[in-house]
Parts: C-alpha cells; sequence; structure tokens
C-alpha cells in the first residue's frame, strides 16, 4: 500500500497582491506566480518567454571537435550514421540530425538497434554491420555515453564515433572523437537537463557556425524537439521550456506528412496540442514502435513524405501501442502475483521482480506501475537463458543510478539517472542483485522518502470558477519541474458516486458547507473504489475547461484521495516499523509499543469485522472505524496477519482496498501464541 505525503506549498498573499498590483495580472494567476517562485519582473519574462535566451553550444565540452569531424566528413562524402535509441527521444533526435545532415549534402544513414534483440546503446553485432555498410564516421544521439568496450571496438573496425548524449557518465568516458554530454563534469554549458534531442539540437546549432539562425532552425526542428523533450520527462524549465514553447504551436498545424498521419489517428488532427495531451497521445505511440515492433519505423514516419505509406505507418505505429497496453497488462498481472505470492518481496526497500521471457518494451512501464502501487523503487526483470535485462522507476529523493551503480559488479550493462535505470546481468546474478541493491538502500542514513502529492494550494469549493483554467493556461507548458497546478479540496464529503464511461470511471458528487463540487475519476471502478458515502475525504484535483456543443463548464480531474485530517508522517511510520518486523530487523522499545497489539485491541477489530460482515473499503477507514486511540496503523496491520495466520480471517489486499472475510470458528484461540507474536518477541530480544 502507497501512503503518500501530501505538501501544500508556502504562499504569501501579501506578495502574490502586489505581483497583481505591480503586473496588471489577474489575482489567481498572480497567486499562482507566487506560489511557483516567480517573483521579480525578470523570472516572469523567463516563464512567459519575452526574453528567449539560448546558451552557445561550443559550451558544451567537445562540441568543437565533433563540429569539425562532421565538417570533414561532409566535405569528403565519408558516411555517416546517426546511431539513435528506440524510445521517442532517441527516435526523435535521430530523424532531426538526419534530416539535418542530408539537407547538408552529407552521405548519411541512420540505425536504430531492436530493443528485443540489440538493447540499449552501441553493440558489437551492430557496429560490424554498419563496417559492412562502409560506414566511417558514427554519431550517437541519445545514447553512448556508457558504451566503453563498444566505443573501442568501433575503432577496430576502421570507423570513428562521435558521442552525443545526456545520460549520467561514469567514471570512464568512451574512447571517441568527441564525448557531448552536459553532465560531464569538465562540461561549461550551464543548462544540465538537456534531453538527447537537446543535445542533439545544439549539435545542429554548432554545425551552422557563426550564421546560425536560431528562429529559422526552431522553425525547422522545435517539432522534434518538443515531442522528444516531452517524451523523455526531462525538466521542463531553462531551455528545454523554451523548445517545447516554440514547437507546440508548430505541432498543432504541422506540415509533416509523417507528423498529420500520427495525429489523425490518434484523433488529435486540428486540436490545439499541450504538453499534456502530447505525452498521452504522440508520445506512447512513437514509444510502442521500439517497445513492440520495428525501431526504425517510428523514424520512417517522422521522416515520411509520402501520404500513403505516412498513413500506413501510422496505423502499424497505433497497432503496436494498443499491443503495447496488452503486453503491458499481462506483465504487470505476473509482476503483481509474484509480489503477492513472495510477500517478502513487498516489503523490501526496494522492490525487485523477474519473470521469464517477459516483454523487454514494457517492462520499464510495470515497474512505473508498481512503484506507484506500493511507493518504493522497483526494479523488472525478465530474462531469457543466461541473460537477463532490467528496468527500474524511483521515488523522488532516492537515486535509483546510485543504486545500481553500487551494484555494478553483478552486471554487464547498466545507465540511467536518479529516476529511472536500466541494466543487463547474468540470470545467476539476480537474486544477488536484488539481497546487494537492498542492503545500498537499507545503509542510508535517512531511509526510504515517501511518494509525495504536491499541492499548489488549498481552494475552497465555492471558489471554483470556470475562470481558473484560463489562467492556469498562462503558465503552460507543464511537465517536469513545472508540473500542471494541482489544488486541495479538504473536508469534502462523499455524497454520491455514479458510475460512467461504461463502469470504467467515476462521477464523484462531494459537499462541503452547501457547496457542492462534481469531480471526474478515471480508470477507477466503483469496485476498486475504496471509500464509502458520507466519507470526509481531501482531494487533489486538477481544473480544465470542457466545450460541448460550444458550452464551457468546469471540468475537477481527482488525481489523488486521502482520509480528511489523516497524519500521512505517523502512517508512514507506523507502516515503516510494520515492515521493518516483516523483513526480520530487530526492533527498538518504542516500535514494539507501535506494533504489539494488546487483547482489548484484538477483541476491538474481530468484534468489528463480525458486526460488520467482514470489511471491502479502504484499510485506513477500516482504522478509523474501530476508533480505538491506541490502535495505530501497524498495529492494524499485525493484528489483520495474526488473525489470518490463526485462520480466523480471510484477507487480500488490493490497493489501497482490503476485502476481510471471516471462517467459522471451531475452537478457542490464543492469539499470543502464534508463530507471529514469537517471532516479534525474538526481534525484541535482538533489538
Amino acid at each position: 500500500m502507497n501512503i503518500k505525503k501530501w505538501i501544500v506549498s508556502p504562499l504569501n498573499k501579501d506578495r502574490a497582491r502586489q505581483i497583481e498590483k505591480e503586473m496588471c495580472y489577474p489575482y489567481f494567476l498572480a497567486l499562482l506566480l507566487e506560489i511557483r517562485g516567480f517573483h521579480t519582473k525578470e523570472q516572469m519574462n523567463v516563464l512567459f518567454n519575452d526574453a528567449k535566451s539560448y546558451a552557445d553550444p561550443f559550451l558544451l565540452k567537445d562540441m568543437d571537435l565533433a563540429v569539425d569531424r562532421i565538417y570533414r566528413a561532409i566535405e569528403n562524402f565519408e558516411k555517416i550514421c546517426v546511431y539513435g535509441d528506440y524510445d521517442v527521444d532517441g527516435v526523435t533526435a535521430t530523424a532531426m540530425l538526419y534530416s539535418y545532415l542530408e539537407s547538408c549534402g552529407a552521405n548519411v544513414m541512420f540505425y536504430i538497434p531492436l530493443r528485443e534483440q540489440e538493447g540499449y546503446g552501441l553493440n558489437l553485432e551492430a557496429l560490424e554491420h554498419l563496417r559492412s555498410q562502409d560506414v566511417q564516421l558514427i554519431v550517437t544521439v541519445d545514447n553512448g555515453i556508457g558504451s566503453v568496450s563498444e566505443s573501442e571496438y568501433a575503432g577496430k573496425l576502421g570507423m570513428e564515433v562521435i558521442i552525443t548524449d545526456h545520460h549520467r557518465p561514469r567514471d570512464v568516458l568512451p574512447n571517441a572523437v568527441a564525448v557531448v554530454d552536459p553532465h560531464r563534469i569538465d562540461c561549461a554549458y550551464p543548462f544540465k537537463d538537456l534531453s538527447g534531442v537537446g543535445v542533439a539540437f545544439k549539435l545542429i546549432a554548432a554545425l551552422e557556425g557563426e550564421s546560425q539562425d536560431m528562429t529559422t532552425l526552431l522553425e525547422n526542428y522545435a517539432d522534434f524537439l518538443t515531442i522528444g523533450t516531452i517524451g523523455d520527462i526531462v525538466s521542463l524549465t531553462g531551455e528545454n521550456r523554451s523548445f517545447v514553447k516554440e514547437g507546440l504551436p508548430l505541432l498543432s498545424r504541422s506540415d509533416r506528412v509523417g507528423i498529420c498521419a500520427l495525429l489523425e489517428k490518434a484523433h488529435m488532427q486540428s486540436k490545439e496540442l499541450s504538453s499534456v495531451n502530447v505525452a498521452f497521445t504522440i508520445v506512447p505511440r512513437l514509444n510502442a514502435s521500439g517497445r513492440i515492433g520495428a525501431s526504425d519505423r517510428a523514424v520512417r514516419l517522422l521522416l515520411c513524405e509520402d501520404p500513403q505509406e505516412a498513413e500506413q505507418l501510422a496505423e502499424d505505429i497505433c497497432h503496436d501501442n494498443d499491443m503495447r497496453r496488452q503486453i503491458e497488462a499481462d506483465v504487470t498481472v505476473k509482476a503483481l502475483e509474484l509480489i503477492y505470492n513472495e510477500t517478502e518481496r513487498m516489503y523490501e526497500r526496494i522492490i525487485v521482480v523477474e519473470g521469464k521471457d517477459w516483454h523487454h518494451g514494457v517492462i520499464g512501464i510495470v515497474a512505473s506501475r508498481i512503484t506507484e502501487m506500493f511507493g518504493k523503487p522497483s526494479l523488472v526483470i525478465s530474462y531469457t537463458g543466461d541473460q537477463a535485462k532490467g528496468s527500474g522507476r524511483s521515488v523522488e529523493g532516492f537515486s535509483l543510478f546510485d543504486a545500481v551503480c553500487h551494484c555494478a559488479p553483478l552486471l554487464t550493462k547498466f545507465g540511467g539517472h536518479p529516476m529511472a535505470a536500466g541494466l543487463s546481468l547474468p540470470t545467476e546474478n539476480i537474486h544477488a542483485f536484488r539481497k546487494r541493491i537492498n542492503e545500498f538502500a537499507a545503509s542510508l542514513p535517512m531511509g526510504m522518502p515517501p511518494q509525495t502529492v504536491h499541492l499548489d494550494c488549498k481552494l475552497k469549493p465555492e471558489a471554483l470558477s470556470l475562470d481558473m483554467p484560463k489562467q492556469i493556461a498562462y503558465l503552460e507548458p507543464f511537465g517536469t519541474d513545472h508540473p500542471v497546478p494541482v489544488f486541495g479540496l479538504y473536508g469534502m464529503e462523499l455524497k454520491e458516486i455514479i458510475p460512467i464511461g461504461g463502469g470504467n470511471h467515476l462521477r464523484l458528487r462531494l459537499e462541503r458547507e452547501h457547496h457542492t463540487v462534481q469531480c471526474l475519476k478515471f480508470r477507477t471502478t466503483v469496485q476498486t473504489f475504496p471509500y464509502q458515502l458520507g466519507n470526509m475525504l481531501d482531494l487533489a484535483v486538477t481544473l480544465e475547461t470542457n466545450i460541448y456543443r460550444n458550452i464551457e463548464t468546469l471540468s475537477v480531474f481527482v488525481q489523488d484521495i486521502k482520509l480528511s485530517e489523516q497524519n500521512e508522517d505517523q502512517l508512514i511510520l507506523e507502516q515503516h516499523v510494520y515492515e521493518k518486523m516483516k523483513r526480520g530487523e530487530s526492533l527498538t522499545k518504542e516500535e514494539m509499543v507501535q506494533l504489539e497489539p494488546n487483547r482489548d485491541e484484538f477483541a476491538a477489530l474481530y468484534r468489528f469485522l463480525r458486526d460488520n460482515n467482514g470489511w471491502q473499503h479502504h484499510i485506513l477507514l477500516l482504522l478509523q472505524r474501530i476508533q480505538l486511540p491506541t490502535f495505530t496503523f501497524a498495529k492494524l496491520l499485525l493484528a489483520l496477519d495474526v488473525l489470518e495466520e490463526q485462520k480466523l480471517i480471510v484477507k487480500q489486499q488490493e490497493g489501497s482496498i482490503c476485502r476481510i472475510s471471516l471462517k467459522p470458528v471451531h475452537n478457542k484461540v490464543d492469539l499470543f501464541h502464534s508463530p507471529l507474536f514469537r517471532q516479534l518477541n525474538a526481534l525484541r530480544k535482538d533489538g
């Protein structure tokens, strides 16, 4: 179960009023600017892109070497290969650099490795193939920083390599003509958060030299920049924000045949595009090409000039996306079965699951699902024979890349950044890897941080208005480090639950002080919604304008829900104590007090379950309904384990819902002589 910490941003209303007065902005917009830290006219000009500035591309270390070598290759008509990656960042970077070099008259080709067969980055078989194609210069985009041995091998084959990447370097850089990566410790480039397509664009700008016209370059390539930057979930600040702001209008009126075909298949043609709907329509479809099918199709679609070919490619890619969804759902079910059948995995600090022949194209998405469900970093590993590949996702404040680096002796290949990582390893090392990465997490003095819900501010239901989303729109585009504003509606009483969309979504009617709010909760059924009518709830919501038959209405979308007046810090602490016990770690005296239920608490729990014919709602709601001040969350979790162990109940946890049914009782049971209590006493002695 994932208990998130809700954090409301600090707000200085006097400063918001000052912004309103000095800048002549509406008050709600001024409020958001104050909350987001935009307090000066200069900061607001940067936000609203009134003052665009792009750093000199030659500040990137080795950029001069890269430019000189590419100039020479173009002049001598050497065969150049743009070597990309199969995700949307790599695909857009490949299409962009290939398109530019072709316009310069270069002898250029592109290569995208197959995810399943070749994996991420340079590989030996691909290098041999490129040598057979008479390639003399390889330019990587969105990969290569970790390809130390592969770069050496390319040299032995008589090819030179230029690396352009944005992933974190290791201690040893590849031996290449140039290694262009803003994360190099000796790189002076001021903006470190470029995507792979962003670095490739800076290479194009550098190739243009002193004659570069940034306006023309952005008109030509900002659409590619926008898709790749949004898709790679890099910080949408600084230059990235400028790229996306330039590119979104170009996407909405794109004249690229391939992009138009994809937008039509995604039912987005002629619609005004935002960073949010690009992330949910274009990005997953282009990613699906690399996850399921032939990875180069997405590049061919982006470069396509034949409408019939573009239509077929777009249709194939959308079909791949549908297949990806089904495969992802199947692997998620298998991963969760493993977690629930081997519950010790659930209580580890980092959840590691592995399965035979799980599709490599979806394991990263499945890791995201597991992290969201359990609130912990997770790694999903697929093995075939003696080789395995994994992909992981993290929580804010824990560097998964550092954790994976700690396990380097067990791995054959790895890379990534704090929030995500990929790796390869021998199948026989999976168990040792799982143990070692959790030992690393246990060694950190601050423990594992919880997932968080960041609220811009609380809103009163009576304050909601149709004008709010219009003012929010001024802050677009939204993305990492500049997310869509989320607001808190606190102390709302749940009055009605209405299934919509064939029962796959819910409309919730809530009320506070006679003010009613209708909210939409997507991808939630009545059966999986954990709350009851009459519950007092806090909601994290986003606001949008809905237009239907030329009539505008306010739409309120629920992003998260919790019980009102819930003390998340205490609940998270108690859950950690319970999981510590489940891992068999020593407990302090204070932790024992939090964890060990007494006879009266057991009796109150069992009596409540008996009187209510079991339970099938939120587990924290069960704790609330028992109404015993001393009955902590940790005690409830342990008490339910003991009752189940003694065959008094059957318990099934599904997300936040705890389904409990009672079993017939034939004999008197002494709960305090259960194996779980013996384990607890052993931990107390050890402590």
